[in-house]
C-alpha cells in the first residue's frame, strides 16, 4: 500500500495549490516493490513502515534492521581553513577531533537557538556534516554566510552518496558479510568512529554511529551502488527494512531529541539537556556562543524529561503538562514503547520545578487528566563498545 501523500502541494502566491512533486532517494523503488507506505517527509518521499511499527521496532532490538537515510542532508567540507569554519560554525570543539571520529554538535543562530543538531565526522582528507533534511537548505546558507576570510569549499553530496544504517545487536556479525573489505576490524571501532571499506569495488565509510540506541552502523557509499547494497543486505534472515514509523519509537526509547519536535530555532541545547555537545571554553568561540551564554540565565527557561504514563492512553505532542492544576509545559514526543510496555514521552516544563524536585506530573489528553511521572533519560540504553 502507498499513501497518496506521494505528491505533496504548496500555495503559491496567488493562492492556488500547486502540485510538487516529492524527492525520492535511489531506494524508493524498492520500497515501493516491497510494499512500504510512503509519505511526505520533508519534501521527500519515504517509507513510514513495510509492515507494522511494533514488529519492526522490536526486530531492531532483538535482531537488526536496514534503514534508508538518503534524505538526510551530507555536507563534505574541504580546503585548508574547514576545521577554522566548523570550529566557527558548530558547538563541538572542532579542532580536537582525530580523523576517524565523530562529534554530536549544534548549528546555533546568534541567539542561542537550534539551527539543527548535526553528527561531524572527520575524515583522512575532508570532514563530513550530517544535517538533518528539513535544514539542509538553511544549515548551507548559514554557512555560506560566515566564511568570510577562509579558504574552504562546502560540497553538497547529498546526492552522491547513499546513507544506509544498518542498526541492532546482529549488525557487527552481518555487515562484514556485505561489504567487499573493512579497514578496521569492527569488533574494535569504537562508538563515533568512523573507518574506511570497499562496497562493490567503490570506496565507503562505515560509522559506528545511529539513532537507536542500539549498537548499530551508519554506511555511506556511492549512490550507484545503494540498492545493491541495500537488496543484498536484506537477503539475510536476522534484518528486515525498517521505516521512520519504527526509527521515531526507537529514538524515542533511547532519549533522542527530534528537530521539529524536541529541538528547533526557539529552543537551546541545555535547555534540551544536550549541553555535553557545547564546549563554551573553545577558542574561537561558536557563532551563538554570548546568546546562549544569555539565555541560560532567563528566568521562564525550561527543561525537557522523560516521563512515563500510568494509562494506556499516549501523549502526544502538543498535549499540555500540568502541576497542581497549572499549565507549566508541553509535550514534544510520545509513543506507546514496545520495549518497555508502556507509554513514554518527552516534553518541557518550567526548570525551577525539575530544580524542586518535583516528579509528578498530568498532561491533558484530550480533556481526560493522566499521570505523568518523570523519569530520567534514556528510557532504554543498551551498553556500547567503549570510546
Amino acid at each position: 500500500m502507498v499513501s497518496s501523500s506521494a505528491v505533496g502541494a504548496r500555495v503559491a502566491d496567488d493562492g492556488l495549490v500547486m502540485a510538487e512533486i516529492l524527492e525520492k532517494t535511489p531506494l524508493n523503488g524498492d520500497h515501493l516493490v516491497r510494499g512500504a507506505v510512503l509519505i511526505d517527509f520533508h519534501g521527500w518521499e519515504m517509507p513510514v513502515r513495510y509492515t507494522t511499527i511494533p514488529e519492526e521496532h522490536v526486530r531492531v532490538r532483538e535482531h537488526a534492521g536496514l534503514f534508508d537515510l538518503c534524505h538526510m542532508g551530507r555536507l563534505e567540507i574541504c580546503g585548508p581553513d574547514r576545521i577554522a569554519w566548523l570550529q566557527r560554525i558548530l558547538t563541538a570543539d572542532v579542532a580536537t577531533i582525530p580523523t576517524g571520529r565523530a562529534r554530536y554538535s549544534f548549528v546555533l543562530n546568534e541567539a542561542g537557538a537550534i539551527i539543527d543538531d548535526t553528527i561531524l565526522y572527520q575524515l583522512a582528507d575532508s570532514s563530513l556534516l550530517v544535517v538533518n533534511a528539513s535544514n539542509r537548505a538553511r544549515v548551507v546558507e548559514w554557512m555560506d554566510s560566515h566564511r568570510e576570510g577562509l579558504d574552504v569549499e562546502l560540497i553538497d553530496r547529498t546526492y552522491d552518496w547513499a546513507m544506509i544504517a544498518l542498526q541492532g545487536p546482529e549488525a557487527a556479525a552481518l555487515l562484514p558479510q556485505v561489504v567487499d573489505s573493512l579497514d578496521t576490524d569492527l569488533s574494535s571501532l569504537k562508538y563515533y568512529a568512523i573507518t574506511t571499506g570497499r562496497i562493490d569495488g567503490r570506496n565507503a565509510w562505515i560509522a559506528r554511529t545511529g539513532y537507536t540506541g542500539e549498537n548499530g552502523f551508519e554506511v555511506y557509499l556511492d549512490a550507484s551502488g545503494a540498492v545493491g547494497f541495500w537488496q543484498r543486505t536484506l537477503e539475510f534472515g536476522g534484518v528486515a527494512p525498517i521505516g521512520l514509523g519504527a526509527r521515531d519509537t526507537l529514538r524515542l526509547e533511547a532519549g533522542m531529541p527530534l528537530y521539529g519536535n524536541d529541538i528547533d530555532d526557539s529552543r537551546d541545547p541545555f535547555e534540551a539537556q544536550l549541553g555535553f555537545a557545547v564546549k563554551l571554553e573553545k577558542e574561537p568561540p561558536f557563532l551563538g556562543c554570548d546568546g546562549l551564554l544569555a539565555r541560560r540565565t532567563a528566568a521562564d527557561r525550561a527543561h525537557l524529561c522523560g516521563f512515563r504514563l500510568h494509562s494506556r492512553r499516549v501523549a502526544r505532542q502538543g498535549m499540555t503538562i500540568l502541576h497542581e492544576g497549572e499549565p507549566v509545559g508541553q509535550v514534544t514526543s510520545g509513543a506507546p514503547s514496545p520495549t518497555l510496555g508502556y507509554p513514554i514521552a518527552m516534553g518541557y516544563v518550567s526548570a525551577s520545578l525539575v530544580d524542586h524536585g518535583v516528579t509528578d506530573f498530568v498532561v491533558d489528553v484530550r480533556g481526560r487528566y493522566e499521570r505523568l511521572e518523570r523519569q530520567p533519560l534514556p528510557f532504554y540504553s543498551r551498553v556500547r563498545t567503549k570510546s
